[in-house]
């Protein structure tokens, strides 16, 4: 025995589908039944509310082919909802904290070897230092780093950071932060020759830091190694330049700063 479709009704004679429209804020239509014409002010489930221009309501069913827009028969649908807005992050991926006005600045301070450092620490954590209202400077060398911090004078209203390349055991650099003593400055440092290192060498697209021979100014070294042209505040900017987030830096360098930070922006 065939089987036949409760629904009898030759093609040609059914109506074709109405477009689903989403019943967005502001969305002008006509109920064809009553004649209401309104502004869509809130949609819930199974119910949509119109304004007309006079600011009458009226609250209709969400039902098929219910409504006209501009003349055309449409199914008004409830809006999707908006996708949760995930908060931004930093350069040195803290949550950023959106129309946050730079800080009054502390009377701590975090020092850097170098104008090189600042800006690498500027570019990654510029916008958490301005929130905390922390001023980075920068040194020329540390050999007179005792006498510097002595001069400071460290207290628990103004700490001290310190950020040291190459501090390895044994080296000069070591030896000169052996030196202070303060409780309230802490003196760290990554191991790399020069910040340029901790700029990871896959951000460059190169394979490794070069070796540079003892006696050779490391970073024109680097620059004849790599074949770059041997001007080294050039090649600093196009490494700054590639440098996006703390995902481009070496995790060494990631700590030690995340530490001063936080020594500096102790209660």
């Amino acid at each position: 025995m065939r089987q036949y479709s409760p629904d009898l009704t030759p093609p040609w004679k059914k109506p074709a589908p109405a477009p689903e429209v989403p019943a967005e804020p502001g969305l002008v239509v006509e109920e064809p039944g009553s004649g209401f014409c309104g502004a869509v002010i809130r949609c819930e489930a199974g119910t949509v509310t119109l304004e007309d221009r006079f600011g009458k309501h009226r609250v209709f069913p969400l039902q098929p082919r219910g409504f006209l827009l501009e003349g055309r028969v449409v199914t008004l649908v409830r809006p999707a909802p908006a996708a949760p807005v995930r908060p931004g992050r930093t350069a040195s991926g803290s949550v950023a904290v959106p129309g946050a006005r730079a800080r009054v600045a502390r009377a701590g301070r975090i020092y850097v070897e170098g104008r090189h450092d600042a800006e690498l620490v500027e570019k990654v954590w510029g916008d958490d230092l301005r929130v905390e209202g922390v001023v980075v400077e920068y040194l020329e060398g540390v050999d007179d780093l005792p006498a510097i911090v002595e001069s400071f004078a460290p207290g628990p209203d103004a700490r001290l950071g310190v950020l040291v390349d190459h501090l390895v055991p044994g080296t000069k650099e070591w030896r000169i932060t052996e030196a202070v003593t303060s409780e309230h400055a802490l003196v760290v440092g990554h191991p790399y020759v020069d910040i340029w290192q901790a700029v990871k060498p896959a951000t460059l697209g190169i394979p490794a830091w070069p070796v540079v021979p003892r006696g050779q100014d490391w970073k024109t070294g680097v620059c004849r190694a790599l074949g770059w042209p041997e001007n080294t505040g050039a090649a600093w900017q196009a490494i700054l330049g590639r440098v996006r987030s703390y995902k481009d830096l070496e995790p060494e360098l990631l700590g030690c700063v995340e530490r001063l930070i936080d020594h500096v922006t102790v209660p």
